[in-house]
């Protein structure tokens, strides 16, 4: 018998036994529930109060085997990011480029309580700027988010996004695959500063950073650099005061150790990235005496109730989610797409030249199964080392690229670029006639990036050939499902399954608890199936 760990005094409900008690009781996550001993065997017994001493305070007071209190999906994580983003658990629904992050994912979040950002990579600003119109109006003071991401190859699309950003007040910004600070970012940042009643220095713009690496990871944990700020200032982007301001603060409130996850990844250990980024952390405020603590969340492979438990367990601050949410009903890509996601399996993906950092050896994490894109996207890398430029390869190899692949002349797939240039970067088809080998690069880019379009509108014709970012958690997340109604992709909504992985991660939880104190109650204990939701909020699975 396990040892007595103190004693239950029984209020108006009897004890009950078998494993079925224990589930029920674990799963009734607003309860404290108290396993005791009862005619000899252990039994669950609630409604009473637990009193942790060694002798029995009364007659029928009962010996506790273990005692487990109540645990509610706002328990998970850090108090202040619910106090930061005014949402009611610390789940994020993460921004997937060219819209695959939507609205539609926004704005449900955004009414169950939680955070979502838009996909805004890859996307003009005419179209980000309709975007945020939309969810401002679907969602008015509720929270959400838009990407910023890092365009080395476009400065002036980042600029412009920022400044639209700063036009209709956008306060919450996801910003990702920034190898280092830029003075769009930095203004995004400093132009939020201000000082409160008390004296404190505060944001009102809040940056949540995705990183894989400490030295990613570093700047947006300091101050923001002096370099930017003199300039911001120069340019009237900022003022003298919220230069002052900025070196009292970090870059960002938040910081998310992406480890191996959908799209751009470094394909990172969660166990090694997230303690080694909180250490990270630590370190650094140590150093600098800021009082402001950056958060650590954990993004990448978080697809299920077990996942969710443990990135908390590990200290995750809150947990990201992406390659699920892509499965989703709401999310901005093709019912094509949804379906092929639904068959999945964790070893289905695989790894392809990212379209965006094509020539600089980058690569992003795809789905492999029912599609030819990451080969043949690794064939025309493989090209591109090869050869200086277009004209050096080989007639025949030539061939079969427009053939199979391009489906189409490579001069017809070059007056393509020109077009699309022409009106986004005239400076590249400089750059390209100037450098054949970039030319070249742009060409194979032409197709990397029509591949994702053919994924978001689901031209069959083009299945083959479709770019779906996506990490091996979907696997683990159609396992999970099986058999359940969240199996069928059009039962899929984002904010039903975040509330069944944020309930689920606090009912697991709640299970390790009790084992914890040596109770095994069995494997049941350790499972949440999916529970369908009429009205999706946090508080309709908690009982």
């Amino acid at each position: 018998m396990t040892k007595v760990k103190g004693w239950y005094i029984p209020g108006n409900e009897p004890p009950t036994s078998g494993r079925a008690s224990v589930v029920r009781a674990v799963q009734t996550l607003h309860e404290d529930f108290a396993v005791v001993e009862w005619d000899g065997q252990p039994a669950v017994l609630t409604g009473g109060s637990y009193v942790c001493q060694q002798d029995a305070p009364a007659a029928n007071a009962l010996p506790v085997l273990a005692f487990v209190p109540s645990l509610l999906p706002g328990d998970l994580g850090h108090r202040s990011f619910q106090n930061t983003y005014g949402v009611r658990a610390n789940y994020v629904a993460g921004a997937m480029a060219n819209g695959i992050g939507s609205e539609e994912v926004v704005i449900a979040m955004a009414n169950a309580g939680m955070m979502g950002f838009f996909g805004a990579a890859g996307l003009p600003t005419s179209r980000i700027e309709q975007a945020i119109l939309k969810i401002q109006t679907e969602v008015g003071d509720l929270p959400y988010g838009v990407n910023l991401i890092h365009s080395p190859q476009d400065s002036r699309q980042e600029q412009e996004t920022v400044d639209l950003l700063l036009k209709y007040e956008v306060r919450n910004v996801s910003a990702s695959a920034f190898m280092k600070l830029t003075a769009p970012i930095v203004q995004f940042r400093v132009c939020g500063l201000y000082r409160d009643a008390s004296g404190e220095i505060r944001s009102r713009n809040h940056i949540m950073a995705k990183v894989s690496r400490e030295e990613v990871a570093e700047p947006f944990l300091r101050p923001a650099p002096e370099k930017f700020l003199t300039l911001l200032l120069k340019e009237g982007r900022i003022t003298q005061e919220q230069a002052q301001w900025a070196a009292q603060i970090p870059m960002a409130d938040d910081i998310t150790a992406e480890a191996d996850s959908g799209g751009h990844t470094d394909r990172q250990a969660a166990p090694v990235l997230l303690p080694l980024l909180c250490g990270l952390r630590d370190r650094i405020a140590t150093e600098l005496g800021i009082a402001h603590r950056v958060r650590v969340g954990s993004a990448g492979g978080i697809s299920t109730p077990q996942a969710a438990a443990a990135a908390f367990s590990m200290g995750a601050d809150y947990v990201l989610t992406g390659s699920i949410n892509q499965a989703c009903v709401e999310a901005g890509t093709s019912d094509m797409v949804k379906a092929m996601l639904a068959e999945a399996g964790m070893a289905d993906v695989d790894m392809a030249p990212a379209g965006d950092m094509f020539e600089h050896g980058a690569e992003v994490q795809v789905l492999k199964r029912g599609t030819l894109f990451a080969m043949r996207g690794r064939h025309l890398y493989e090209l591109y080392r090869q050869y200086d430029r277009i004209e050096d390869i080989p007639a025949d190899i030539l061939q079969k690229l427009e053939a199979q692949v391009f489906r189409q002349s490579i001069d017809e797939v070059w007056s393509a670029c020109e077009r699309f240039f022409a009106e986004r970067d005239p400076a590249q088809i400089e750059r390209a006639a100037a450098q054949p080998r970039h030319k070249m690069a742009l060409i194979f880019r032409w197709y990397l990036g029509r591949s994702s379009r053919w994924a978001i509108t689901g031209d069959p014709a083009r299945k083959m050939d479709t770019q779906i970012w996506c990490g091996p958690g979907i696997g683990s997340f159609n396992a999970w499902t099986k058999g359940s109604f969240l199996e069928d992709p059009a039962q899929r909504s984002v904010a039903i399954v975040a509330i069944n992985i944020m309930a689920g991660a606090a009912s697991v939880a709640r299970a390790q608890h009790l084992l914890q104190q040596g109770v095994d109650a069995g494997s049941e204990t350790q499972t949440w199936i999916p529970r369908t939701l009429a009205n999706p909020k946090l508080s309709t699975v908690t009982q």
